[in-house]
């Protein structure tokens, strides 16, 4: 069997799986999960987690980037680098396009919910109240905070801005009261909404039938539907497992191999689903495919992103 011949060349080595985050999380949790999985389809081989928090996961992400393309150092970061590479002036140290895509583990649509503790109870509020709502967002560069401007941007939402929240910490501080509002992932805000803690007023990307409001469904402009557009793609690439450019295809191949047989692994869908963490998963062609059809869009709809990104 080829494929085991392959994986075999991680026999006796170990793998560092770099996760971009703070332990805690959605993010890290899932990291653990894929690397303890990864180990069992790669016989021999001993695959370690690293948490490499800041920059809303730059700094993790550009540490995969600027490791040796042996397969021996891979990882996972949020997809809103995506955002970034939209604005960035120099791509030397991080370019999604030249990343060895090893796999996506789900599909995460994003959900605005709103503190229990807070008087916004309604999109409609964002518009009604005499104050800016207070958003708690990760790291300048992260999706949560690109996200969340650009739905402002797109139902002109008077909103004030906190950075710097990572892990969970948003979700204290909306239980504290110090923020208003905060944009995730639906399975990293599920058990915080569950407990009574606070609502789902919008959700970006959900399934067909969802019972929640939909963006989608409320963007009116051409501008409005092009941003929703945009985070929808997002949402269809998550949890994703990157190597460094130019890991060779005899090395790429069994890493891709073992991720997807560990995504079909009874084990790991029994934890995942325990966990509240959706699975569904791709092969890192598939995202590498679709990464490069995001930055090969339409010059004109690169262009007005780039300006709504860069006009923060």
């Amino acid at each position: 069997n080829p494929a085991i011949a392959q994986s075999n060349l991680f026999d006796g080595k170990t793998i560092t799986y770099i996760v971009a985050t703070k332990p805690g999380g959605g993010y890290d949790t899932m990291g653990r999960l894929v690397a303890r999985y990864l180990e069992k389809y790669l016989p021999g081989s001993q695959v370690i987690v690293k948490n490499v928090p800041g920059a809303g996961h730059l700094v993790g992400a550009k540490m995969i980037y600027a490791a040796d393309p042996d397969g021996l150092t891979i990882g996972s970061f949020n997809t809103g680098l995506m955002y970034w590479q939209l604005t960035a002036d120099d791509l030397s140290e991080l370019d999604l396009t030249k990343m060895s895509w090893i796999g996506k583990a789900a599909v995460e649509s994003r959900v605005l919910v709103v503190s229990a503790k807070s008087n916004v109870k309604s999109l409609e509020d964002f518009h009604n109240v005499d104050h800016p709502v207070k958003m708690a967002t990760s790291g300048q560069s992260s999706a949560s905070h690109q996200e969340t401007e650009l739905l402002a941007k797109a139902f002109n939402l008077n909103i004030q801005i906190i950075t710097g929240f990572e892990g969970t910490e948003a979700e204290l501080s909306m239980m504290r009261g110090e923020v208003d509002a905060y944009l995730g992932s639906a399975s990293s805000l599920k058990s915080f909404v569950d407990n009574g803690n606070g609502k789902i007023i919008l959700e970006i990307g959900g399934k067909p039938g969802s019972p929640l409001p939909q963006a989608s469904a409320l963007a009116k402009t051409d501008e409005a539907k092009s941003i929703i557009s945009l985070i929808e793609t997002q949402s269809q690439l998550a949890r994703l497992t990157a190597g460094p450019p130019g890991i060779p295809q005899d090395r790429l191949q069994p890493l891709r191999d073992a991720y997807m047989a560990a995504f079909a692994d009874p084990g790991l869908i029994a934890e995942a689903e325990k966990l509240g963490l959706p699975i569904v998963p791709a092969a890192g062609d598939i995202v590498a495919e679709r990464i490069r059809a995001d930055f090969g869009q339409k010059p004109e709809i690169l262009a007005l992103l780039r300006d709504l990104l860069k006009d923060e």
